[in-house]
């Protein structure tokens, strides 16, 4: 949450790629990035899901940690919220377990805007399945 808290704290515009797989956390900074310059390549995978905890200790231990879970599933989604335009109810439904998605079903879920097809050359804008 650190490196999220960053992105959104500093005054320039951040540009995110997945390159590959973008999973969990990685899912949510790959959102977080500025509009319009959220990017993942072709054959990517992009995985979003509820958080993972493992857990040991007293009964009341393990409650204070389950609190604190749900603490951070209700952020995680909330930050989901902010970045993608779906709605909390299907961003709940959606993050109940792993949702794997294509880099075209990521950008028509709201998690990037663009899929890059070549590498920009300089002076020239990156391409775009848009273009």
């Amino acid at each position: 949450m650190a490196i999220y808290d960053t992105m959104q704290y500093i005054g320039c515009d951040v540009s995110t790629y997945c390159i590959g797989q973008a999973s969990s956390m990685g899912a949510i900074l790959l959102a977080a990035g500025t509009a319009g310059k959220r990017n993942a390549l072709p054959n990517s995978r992009i995985m979003i899901h509820q958080p993972l905890a493992g857990m040991e200790g007293t009964a009341t231990d393990l409650e204070i940690h389950a609190r604190e879970v749900l603490k951070v599933k209700q952020r995680m989604n909330e930050i989901l919220l902010s970045h993608t335009g779906q709605t909390l109810e299907q961003i709940e439904q959606d993050t109940d377990r792993d949702n794997f998605m294509t880099a075209e079903e990521a950008q028509s879920y709201g998690l990037i805007d663009n899929v890059l097809e070549h590498l920009a050359h300089e002076g020239v804008a990156p391409s775009t399945d848009d273009d």
